[in-house]
């Protein structure tokens, strides 16, 4: 792949990851929203914003042919925080404003800031693909960009229409807007269940798409940082992680894998941030002795090291005393030097 096709694919991933994301936003907004115009022009750019994620999948596909995982597994960990950030979003919004009215409001004032991120990441997409002769993108960028700019449109024809609502509500004490004939309540009930079946369905996709992308150096280190952002502590490779002394931490940390550790230093950083631990992880995180090693087990090491010189064979020594120390690892390295 080029380094014009590398540029696209990193901006696609990118548009990508922001489709996702509104998707959960809209589904979230539509949740608390009474029936009427502006409802409409949500879920008619609902089903626009999916459209939008699938064409854009697509032409990542042809793109990328499979050949840079790195990009693929950065889109993928950007796309998953997206999901997992929005899926909350719906409690939230029922706590803004001090009426319903007003909660729609803000809502919408929300929307029309991000259709104009929309349109911005479009425009930047489509200029990048004409300037390198990429003219299949730039259509596509061109043609979601359009829809964005509808959406904005509408949106801002309905920004009047909606301030007057709240001037009904909170001027005169006429509120029509119940919570109950929303969804809303029932969506506060079922966003907890809702973002932990989220959450397992990103992780089965991250472990099936991410294996291979972890092959290539630095996207493991990449991937357990983006994954501890979100994490919840059943998450954590440690379990009762948060119940635990610094020194119980400390003693497990040599068997976890660099995506583990780098997934409990964010973790950590984000709540009880203990220099002890952050210490002894930053001491075991490090290159892995070649890509996607912490994925293999002692066998596939072992044939693995037949073909490799003491050199490899000692840097995997070292590796392994530090870490998991595998004692079927540790003799079949000692076994290469004796051959060498």
């Amino acid at each position: 792949m080029s380094r014009a096709e590398q540029k696209i694919v990193q901006y696609l991933n990118e548009a990508h990851a922001s489709e996702v994301g509104l998707v959960r936003e809209l589904q979230s907004q539509l949740a608390m929203t009474p029936r009427g115009s502006y409802r409409n022009a949500l879920e008619a750019h609902l089903k626009e914003t999916r459209d939008h994620a699938g064409r854009i999948e697509d032409r990542l596909s042809a793109l990328d042919k499979g050949g840079d995982l790195l990009q693929l597994a950065v889109g993928f960990a950007e796309s998953s925080v997206s999901q997992l950030l929005a899926l909350g979003k719906t409690p939230l919004g029922l706590l803004r404003g001090s009426s319903g009215e007003e909660k729609i409001l803000k809502n919408a004032k929300d929307a029309c800031a991000t259709e104009a991120l929309e349109i911005a990441t479009y425009t930047a997409i489509e200029h990048l693909a004409r300037s390198v002769g990429d003219d299949a993108t730039a259509k596509l960028a061109l043609s979601i960009r359009a829809d964005e700019q509808k959406m904005l449109d509408r949106l801002m024809r309905e920004i009047p229409k909606l301030t007057a609502a709240v001037v009904r509500a909170e001027v005169h004490e006429d509120s029509s807007y119940t919570i109950a004939d929303t969804g809303a309540a029932d969506a506060v009930r079922d966003v907890a269940d809702a973002g932990k079946r989220a959450a397992g369905k990103v992780q089965g996709q991250a472990r099936r798409t991410a294996r291979s992308a972890r092959k290539v150096p630095g996207v493991a280190h990449a991937e357990g940082q983006i994954k501890g952002a979100v994490a919840s502590e059943e998450d954590l490779a440690i379990s009762g992680y948060d119940d635990l002394t610094a020194a119980d931490v400390i003693d497990r940390l040599s068997e976890l894998s660099q995506i583990d550790l780098a997934k409990i230093d964010s973790y950590e950083r984000r709540h009880q941030d203990r220099s002890t631990i952050l210490s002894k992880i930053g001491a075991l995180r490090g290159e892995e002795p070649w890509p996607g090693y912490d994925e293999l087990g002692v066998p596939e090491i072992r044939s693995a090291l037949v073909k490799r010189d003491e050199q490899q064979a000692e840097k995997v020594r070292s590796y392994e005393r530090s870490h998991k120390n595998r004692s079927g690892v540790i003799h079949a390295t000692e076994g290469e030097a004796a051959h060498a």
